[in-house]
């Protein structure tokens, strides 16, 4: 209100302003006052024309001191005053007279000039305030008030409870509308008791309930604590603590898969290390269930399989394919080969015809050689056959190559129960066969033999069929992927050098073992390197033992030797990538997984210590013959 009475206010004056200004401009404006010349030079001017109007004699001017504090205006005698058109104006009295009348000498006047500073006051007239009837009645005097704060903070409320109750209206009404959709969709698509049975008896609504809960089962199996400080390894703490002990971490067994079967085969995956994949036999006690059976167990997934495949004859060896994670494939006693794809069916997608092409007699061992981009998968069955297959096609085999020694009574063919290949090697391999030598083959012919077995050498030092043979991975900065062990039913594992193939053999000639680790109770089924200790090898045989050798440790005694289940015959072997678990399968269908702890970590003189060690052997001719007790 304030600032509006201040503009009515301010209009007004300039109003009357203007009224003023108006009544002064019609009164007769009065002559400007001479000003007294402020300048030296118009000063000069004014003397000069003085000089030339009056007679030539010197007037006395006496110029008085300037008194600047004196205000007053000085006064002059009325006398007429003549323009001269030079900006100063003359008296009149001054000026001789004009005409043709006889000059007359008239008195002189002599003025007298002083010099006084101009005060100029500016005052402001007084202000006079007119009121008429336009003023006094302005409209804006009879407006409404604003409103004030508080009733414009209410009225925003208000504004906004009706948005929202608008809002939840509508809401209201969308839920209403959707759920009489709904009813009337179940009214539309209500199924039969019938129709239900059938969907439930579906072979997709069982693949769907499988597969949901097998993914429910691993995530419950997360051996996860949240409460748990996982930076201290309380399980290897006492490990060190109480010595060199291997942990029983699991068994995987199922009723309907694996009872009654004997696990002839285990290996892990390459790519899911949690992956386990297991062979069996068949079911004597259930002629309806396929003869051959391959499982696939998942360390998250321990009360059943995470797949299961059939085969229409024994399943003997197994394994995951190295360059197609989800590609399994197997070995039957028919001679089959036989690939499963884990994305699916039950039943194989690929196999190898029952014809001379291929095997016909049990195939024991495979292995896979070769790069990503160029590998094959090479196989060898009791009839001394062997051959490579392209994992595209199985109808036939890309190479066949017959094994054959002209050093056999009966027969020339040799029967192969086991065999492998060097590390980086897909040419040059070892088999071991059933009446126990162990023999070198080629699958291509080079300068130095043809392709086949070479006569010449014989690595003999087994009295009964070889049960297992594995090569020393290459990992380490010493090489000693020339070295080698095999496993017999004669309770025996030996450890083999290979001779090299660059310098082959023009004469007869036999190879003994480095060493024999003999003293074991029963049959030794199978042996294999760990992947990263070079010194460090498991075993396990008929009776149950599963024994942990390390060389630089000791060669007469294995460090740990303990019992598996509940003694019945363990049929193989595998380490897992990081040679920290080890899976073993046993004659009662059941597969146990063991954790060996800090045997598998080696020391970093470890690869030195086994260099002295094999040095030691060969120096001191430790043969068949040097023992080891197991106790």
């Amino acid at each position: 209100m304030s600032e509006q009475r201040k503009e009515e206010l301010k209009k007004k004056r300039e109003k009357l302003e203007q009224l003023r200004k108006a009544r002064e401009g019609r009164k007769p404006t009065p002559p400007a006052p001479a000003e007294p010349p402020k300048e030296k030079s118009k000063k000069d001017e004014l003397d000069a024309l003085l000089a030339d109007l009056l007679p030539k004699q010197e007037p006395k001017v006496e110029i008085p001191e300037e008194v600047p504090e004196k205000k007053e205006t000085p006064s002059f005698p009325a006398t007429p005053i003549i323009d001269t058109g030079t900006g100063f104006n003359i008296p009149q009295n001054i000026l001789p007279p004009s005409g043709p009348s006889t000059p007359t000498i008239a008195p002189r006047f002599v003025p007298s000039f002083i010099t006084f500073e101009a005060v100029i006051l500016d005052v402001p007239p007084k202000e006079i305030v007119h009121y008429n009837k336009e003023v006094q009645t302005a409209a804006t005097s009879f407006e409404a008030p604003p409103p004030s704060e508080e009733e414009i903070r209410e009225k925003v409320r208000l504004e906004f409870e009706e948005v929202q109750k608008a809002k939840e209206a509508a809401a209201a009404d969308l839920r209403a509308r959707q759920e009489a959709e709904k009813k009337k969709e179940l009214k539309l698509f209500e199924l039969s008791d019938a129709e239900k049975k059938n969907i439930i008896a579906s072979l997709e609504f069982h693949e769907f309930v499988t597969h949901s809960t097998k993914m429910v089962e691993r995530a419950l199996n997360e051996n996860y604590d949240f409460m748990k400080d996982y930076s201290f390894n309380e399980a290897a703490a006492r490990d060190e603590n109480e010595g060199a002990r291997v942990r029983h971490l699991f068994s995987f067994v199922d009723d309907r898969w694996s009872k009654n079967r004997f696990v002839t085969d285990v290996n892990w995956s390459h790519k899911n290390p949690e992956l386990c994949v297991a062979s069996y036999n068949k079911n004597p006690y259930n002629m309806n269930d396929p003869d051959g059976v391959v499982l696939i167990w998942n360390l998250r997934l321990i009360e059943r399989p995470e797949f299961v495949f059939h085969s229409q004859s024994d399943v003997l060896t197994t394994m995951f394919s190295e360059f197609h994670p989800s590609a399994v494939l197997g070995g039957t006693y028919s001679g089959q080969i036989l690939l499963w794809d884990m994305r699916a069916k039950s039943l194989p997608v690929l196999k190898t015809p029952l014809s001379t092409s291929g095997h016909t007699h049990p195939v024991y061992s495979m292995q896979m050689v070769g790069t990503q981009n160029a590998h094959n998968l090479i196989t060898a069955s009791t009839d001394g056959m062997v051959c490579s297959w392209q994992l595209e096609t199985l109808l036939q085999p890309s190479e066949t190559l017959e094994l054959v020694h002209s050093g056999h009574n009966k027969t020339d063919e040799v029967s192969v129960t086991s065999f492998g290949f060097p590390e980086n090697e897909t040419s040059t391999f070892w088999v071991g066969t059933e009446e126990g030598n162990v023999y070198q083959a080629n699958r291509f012919g080079h300068a130095g033999g043809k392709a086949g077995i070479n006569q010449y050498d014989d690595y003999k030092g087994h009295w009964g069929p070889v049960t297992g043979l594995h090569f020393h991975p290459l990992d380490g900065p010493v090489d000693f992927s020339d070295l080698f062990l095999t496993s017999s039913v004669d309770w025996t594992v030996k450890l083999w050098k290979a001779k090299s193939v660059s310098k082959p053999s023009s004469s007869q000639q036999t190879i003994s073992p480095l060493y024999s680790f003999e003293g074991a109770d029963d049959y030794i089924y199978d042996v294999k390197w760990s992947p990263t200790n070079p010194a460090l090898f498991g075993s396990v045989d008929g009776k149950g033992n599963f024994a942990v050798w390390n060389l630089n440790n000791d060669t007469e005694i294995p460090v740990v030797n303990t019992q598996v289940g509940n003694g019945r015959a363990l049929n193989k072997l595998q380490w897992d990538k990081e040679g920290r678990r080890a899976a073993i399968g046993s004659s009662d269908g059941r597969v146990h997984v063991y954790d060996v702890g800090e045997l598998c970590n080696p020391r970093e003189d470890e690869w030195v210590k086994m260099q002295k060690t094999l040095s030691e052997m060969s120096e001191s001719g430790e043969l068949i013959g040097k023992t080891a007790n197991v106790k």
